[in-house]
């Protein structure tokens, strides 16, 4: 496909945020393509029209000024996704893009939602996310014998988001961590979203940017997969005992459980607190996203 297109491998797989060489039937990727120029049209226009750049443009057809003329034939790169190793990090609306032209060969049933607790805010810099994913990466091997990165998406301060484990192999490690056999069973259909930070009430506040990327990836995710929001759909690791991968609930006195996503999370880590603060953003958002979509 790179031959057929006048672009390499690296390079596709940069423009869409692909892990693997291995791609889906049905799956949708960018490619660049040839354009003849019509009366009206600038770089700036044909950027915005085919998700590139003026730079990518110029530099591509061997351009030294934004001058073109009616008629000409120039190749137009899409942008290339920011991406090291595995991990892919993207804006809000390029996950959006990138989610919706990915197929997908495992079922989704469930969203899990966690904080990181540590890392938190106090590490993250602005420009450390590739080094963040690696650090949990490492612990995750490591630290605790898994085989790579547990959790599929991180979220950070600034409103990116990351890829990390793919999403067709199940999490590892992230309810039933001493009953591995319950663990593997919640896991089979499981979607894992870190956010990094600490969100116990009284440690990190959650930035507006996060805020808003929780709420839509959550909604994109429950869009692609055909998930309605709700306990059964989207889930808060504080209702399973460590232990013995048992749902509990908000009845968790007696048993192992973590506070995660945190005390603080939209409200709090209650199944009351998720129906109240939480489900309704993202049924709210699923809607705006459908009609932007129309």
């Amino acid at each position: 496909m790179s031959k057929i297109y006048g672009t390499t491998v690296k390079d596709l797989k940069l423009i869409n945020g692909l892990q693997s060489d291995l791609i889906f039937v049905g799956q949708k990727l960018r490619v660049p393509v040839m354009y003849e120029v019509v009366s009206g049209d600038t770089l700036w226009k044909l950027s915005q029209a085919f998700n590139s750049s003026v730079q990518s443009i110029k530099g591509i057809n061997g351009l030294t000024s934004n001058m073109i003329y009616i008629g000409q034939k120039i190749k137009i790169p899409p942008k290339k996704l920011a991406m090291q190793g595995q991990y892919v990090l993207m804006t809000r609306e390029e996950f959006k893009d990138w989610l919706f032209n990915h197929q997908f060969s495992r079922r989704i049933g469930k969203i899990q939602q966690h904080h990181t607790y540590s890392p938190s805010y106090t590490q993250f810099n602005g420009n450390n996310h590739f080094s963040l994913m690696k650090g949990m990466e490492n612990y995750h091997i490591n630290g605790m014998g898994w085989s790579n990165i547990s959790q599929h998406l991180t979220t950070f301060p600034d409103g990116k988001v990351a890829v990390g484990r793919p999403i067709n192999t199940p999490p590892e490690g992230s309810f039933g961590l001493h009953n591995k056999t319950a663990m593997e069973k919640i896991e089979s259909d499981s979607l894992a979203i870190e956010n990094l930070g600490d969100f116990d009430a009284g440690h990190n506040q959650m930035t507006d940017e996060q805020r808003e990327t929780i709420v839509t990836i959550t909604a994109l995710l429950s869009l692609k997969f055909g998930l309605t929001p709700s306990i059964e759909s989207i889930t808060y690791h504080h209702w399973w005992d460590i232990n013995s991968g048992e749902r509990v609930l908000d009845n968790g006195e007696g048993h192992a459980v973590k506070t995660c996503p945190g005390t603080g999370f939209f409200g709090g880590n209650s199944t009351q607190s998720a129906e109240k603060n939480f489900y309704p953003l993202v049924s709210q958002k699923m809607k705006e996203i459908l009609a932007s979509m129309q």
